[in-house]
C-alpha cells in the first residue's frame, strides 16, 4: 500500500463547519495527528465537530489550552506526545506516575457532561474512562476552567485512518488484512509492538472486506445498544469517532455532544451538534432553525443512522449521500441543510449502490439501507437487533438462508407455500395409500364375495374423498397466520411484535401439526374400513381386520416421516428466514429452533422404520400369504431404502440449517456456542 501524505490540514472550524460541507472534497472529519502514518501518534480523538451549538470555550480558554504543550508535567501525568486538536480541546498520551500505565489524555474547556456520561457506561466497545481533574491554575478572568480528562489508550488509531486505507487499496484487494494492516501501521508509528497469538487477528485475518464492515458494525451496534439502555445518545457517530485496539477491536469514543438522560442538570438541547454528513434526517431538521423538530426528539435510531454512513463509507470509500453540491457556501445554513434532506428524503440512490463491492453480501446491502432508510420508523428498532442482522451477515449459511440470490429456487418459492405443502404432505400420503390398497387387496379384498368386493371400492371412495379434503383444510387452517403475515410482509406490510412473534412460532410447529393430523387421518380410517365392511359383509375375518390395522400402521409411518421432513425443510429454508429480515427474534427462537433440531432425529428413526416394518409384517404372514404380498413388499422396502437416504440428506441439511438460524437468533446463548463450537 502507498504511504499517506504527510501534510495536514488545520481541524475545521465551527464557524467553517457548514461552508466545508459543500466543499466537493470535503471528507466529513476533523483531521488529527494520530490519524496521519507519517507521525508518531496513539490513540485519537477527533474534538472538533463539524456543527456545534454548544458553548465554545471562549479567548482565555484557548490561550490556556495552547499553554499546555507535550513534555509539560500536569499533577500525576507527564504529558509525552500530542494525539490530536480538535476546535476545543488537544489530546495527549501520558504516564501516569503513580500507577506506571499510559493514558489518553483530553484536555478541554470545562462544558458538558462527557465525563458524567461516559462514567455511567462500562462496555467493552466503548472507550473507558477512568477519571477527571478540573485545572484552576494560571485561569484568565472570564475563562473556563480546564477539565482533565484521562481514560483508556487504544494504540491501533482510528477508523478515519483505516478509512484511509480503503480509499487507497482498490476494491478487489481489499480484506480483513487491510484492517490490520491499518492498525499495525498505527502501532508502529507509536513504537508499540503487534500483539501475537491472537484469535481476534486471526478471525479478522479470514474476512472479506464485507465481513469485516459487518464484523465492526456488530460490535458498534452492540455499544450504541448499549449506551441506549443507559439513556444516552451519543449524537456524532462517525470515523474519527471510533477508535481502534492492537487487535482491532472498535470502540466508540468523543461523547462531547451527547445526551444522557440519567445526568442531572442535563437537556437535549445541551450541546446539541454533531458532524453534518453522517447525521439522520431528523438531526439535520433539528439543526435546521426553519424546521419544528428539536434535539429532544431524536432516539437511538438516530445514532443508528449515522452508524449506516460510516459503515457504508468504510465498505464503499464513499458516504451514501453526495453532499457537494449541498447548497453554495454564500448561501447561509438553510440551504444547504435543505440540500442535504431532499437528497436524503429519496434514499441511496443508484450510484451509491453501485459502488457496492461485488463480494458484498445481499445481507449487509440489506441490514445498511435499513439503517439509511428516510422514515426512522422503518430502520432498526435498536442497536441490539442490528446486532443481531449483522451476525446474519457473518454467518454464510445463515445469510444464505435470509437473503438468498435473486435466481435462487428458495426466493421463488416463497409465493407458493399452499402448492408446495399440498405437494409435499400429500404426494406420501398418497402413495401410501396407493400401497395400502393393493396390500389389503392382495391379502384380504380378494378373498371376499363380489358384493362384498364391491362394497369396498364404495367404501374406499368414500373415505378417501372424505379424508384428504378434511385433511387439506386442517392444515391450511393450521397455516392460516403463517400465510396471511408472509404474504402481507412480501407486499410491505408491517406488523407489531407480538404478531410476527407467533408467526415464526407457528413457521416452526406447522410440519409437526400437518403430520398428526396425516396420521390422525390414518388411523381414522384404519378403524373406518374393517368396521364399515363389517357392518355390510359377514365375509370379514377377525385376521382381515388386524391386516389392515398392521397395513396402516406402515402407511402411517410414511405419512409421518417423509411428509414432516419435506415440509419442514421448505419452511426452514423458505418461509422462517423471512422473519429475520424484519428483526424482533430472541433466545426463544433459539430454543424453538433447538427442540425442532432434537424432533428432527424422532423423525429420522420414523423413516428407518417403514422398511422394517414392512419386513417384521411379513413374518407374521401365513407362508400361503406371503407370495400374494411379495412384490408390494419388495417395492416398499426398495421404495423405503432409497426414501430414507434421501430423508437422510434432508435432515443433514435441514440441521445445518437450524444451527444457523440458531446462531443468529441468539449468539450469545452457551447452548448456541457450544452447537457451534461441535
Amino acid at each position: 500500500m502507498s504511504a499517506e501524505p504527510e501534510t495536514t490540514p488545520d481541524p475545521p472550524s465551527a464557524a467553517d463547519s457548514v461552508a466545508a460541507a459543500a466543499s466537493p472534497d470535503f471528507d466529513g472529519e476533523a483531521t488529527t495527528q494520530a490519524d496521519l502514518p507519517t507521525r508518531t501518534t496513539a490513540a485519537p480523538f477527533d474534538m472538533a465537530t463539524e456543527f456545534d451549538t454548544g458553548p465554545g470555550s471562549g479567548p482565555g480558554t484557548d490561550e490556556a489550552l495552547d499553554r499546555i504543550e507535550v513534555g509539560t508535567s500536569i499533577g500525576d501525568f507527564d504529558l509525552l506526545t500530542g494525539l490530536g486538536s480538535g476546535a476545543f480541546a488537544r489530546v495527549f498520551l501520558a504516564r501516569q506516575r503513580s500507577l506506571q500505565r499510559l493514558v489518553a489524555v483530553k484536555v478541554s474547556a470545562d462544558h458538558g457532561t462527557e465525563p458524567q456520561t461516559l462514567a455511567q457506561l462500562d462496555h467493552d466497545y466503548i472507550v473507558r474512562v477512568f477519571d477527571q481533574q478540573l485545572l484552576e491554575s494560571g485561569r484568565a478572568r472570564g475563562s473556563r476552567r480546564l477539565r482533565f480528562l484521562y481514560m483508556q489508550f487504544l494504540p491501533g488509531g482510528t477508523l478515519l485512518g483505516a478509512l484511509r486505507w480503503v480509499r487507497a487499496t482498490p476494491p478487489e484487494e481489499r480484506n480483513g488484512r487491510l484492517l490490520l494492516d491499518a492498525v499495525d501501521t498505527a502501532m508502529e508509528e507509536k513504537g508499540e509492538i503487534r500483539p501475537t497469538d491472537s484469535s481476534v487477528r486471526a478471525e479478522i485475518a479470514t474476512l472479506s472486506w464485507p465481513e469485516t464492515v459487518a464484523w465492526l458494525g456488530r460490535r458498534l451496534a452492540e455499544a450504541l445498544d448499549y449506551a441506549a439502555s443507559h439513556g444516552v445518545l451519543h449524537r456524532d457517530v462517525k470515523p474519527a469517532n471510533v477508535l481502534l485496539t492492537a487487535e482491532g477491536v472498535p470502540k466508540l469514543a468523543d461523547f462531547n455532544i451527547s445526551f444522557s438522560r440519567n445526568v442531572e442538570g442535563t437537556s437535549p438541547v445541551s450541546y446539541f451538534g454533531g458532524s453534518l454528513t453522517y447525521m439522520s434526517p431528523e438531526q439535520l431538521e433539528a439543526c435546521h432553525p426553519g424546521r419544528t423538530r428539536g434535539a429532544g426528539d431524536l432516539d437511538t435510531r438516530a445514532d443508528i443512522y449515522s452508524l449506516g454512513v460510516l459503515l457504508w463509507e468504510l465498505l464503499t470509500g464513499a458516504k451514501p449521500f453526495d453532499d457537494t453540491t449541498a447548497g453554495a457556501g454564500d448561501q447561509g445554513d438553510d440551504t444547504t441543510l435543505e440540500a442535504m434532506l431532499e437528497r436524503r428524503a429519496t434514499g441511496v440512490d443508484e450510484t451509491a449502490l453501485e459502488r457496492l463491492p461485488p463480494d458484498c453480501p445481499a445481507a449487509l446491502r440489506r441490514v445498511l439501507l435499513t439503517c439509511l432508510d428516510p422514515d426512522r420508523d422503518r430502520r432498526w428498532p435498536n442497536g441490539a437487533t442490528l446486532a443481531r442482522q449483522f451476525d446474519t451477515c457473518l454467518d454464510p449459511r445463515a445469510r444464505e438462508l435470509v437473503d438468498p440470490a435473486p435466481d435462487s429456487w428458495r426466493l421463488r418459492l416463497r409465493a407458493w407455500m399452499v402448492p408446495v405443502l399440498l405437494l409435499a404432505l400429500g404426494v406420501p400420503n398418497a402413495l401410501a395409500s396407493l400401497y395400502n390398497i393393493e396390500h389389503n387387496h392382495q391379502l384380504i379384498v380378494s378373498r371376499l364375495s363380489e358384493e362384498a368386493q364391491r362394497n369396498f371400492v364404495i367404501i374406499t371412495g368414500i373415505v378417501n374423498s372424505v379424508l384428504f379434503p378434511v385433511g387439506i383444510a386442517v392444515v391450511l387452517y393450521m397455516a392460516r397466520y403463517v400465510l396471511r403475515v408472509t404474504r402481507g410482509l412480501r407486499k410491505g406490510k408491517r406488523y407489531d411484535p407480538d404478531t410476527l412473534r407467533r408467526a415464526r412460532r407457528d413457521t416452526l410447529r406447522l410440519g409437526d401439526q400437518a403430520v398428526i393430523v396425516a396420521f390422525t387421518l390414518w388411523v381414522v380410517a384404519g378403524f373406518t374400513f374393517p368396521i364399515a365392511l363389517r357392518l355390510t359383509t359377514d365375509d370379514l375375518p377377525a385376521r382381515g381386520v388386524w391386516h389392515f390395522l398392521a397395513s396402516q400402521a406402515v402407511c402411517g409411518a410414511i405419512a409421518v416421516a417423509y411428509p414432516f421432513f419435506l415440509a419442514t425443510f421448505y419452511l426452514v429454508r423458505c418461509v422462517y428466514p423471512i422473519f429475520l429480515r424484519h428483526g424482533d427474534v430472541s433466545s426463544e427462537d433459539a430454543g424453538w429452533l433447538r427442540n425442532l433440531d432434537k424432533r428432527c432425529n424422532g423423525y429420522l428413526a420414523v423413516a428407518a422404520s417403514v422398511p422394517l416394518l414392512a419386513v417384521a409384517g411379513v413374518t407374521f404372514l401365513p407362508p400361503t400369504d406371503i407370495a400374494a404380498v411379495i412384490v408390494a413388499v419388495r417395492v416398499l422396502c426398495v421404495g423405503g431404502i432409497i426414501a430414507f437416504v434421501g430423508t437422510y440428506v434432508v435432515f443433514r441439511a435441514l440441521e445445518a440449517d437450524l444451527r444457523a438460524l440458531e446462531r443468529v437468533v441468539s449468539p450469545g446463548d452457551p447452548v448456541t456456542k457450544r452447537l457451534a463450537a461441535a
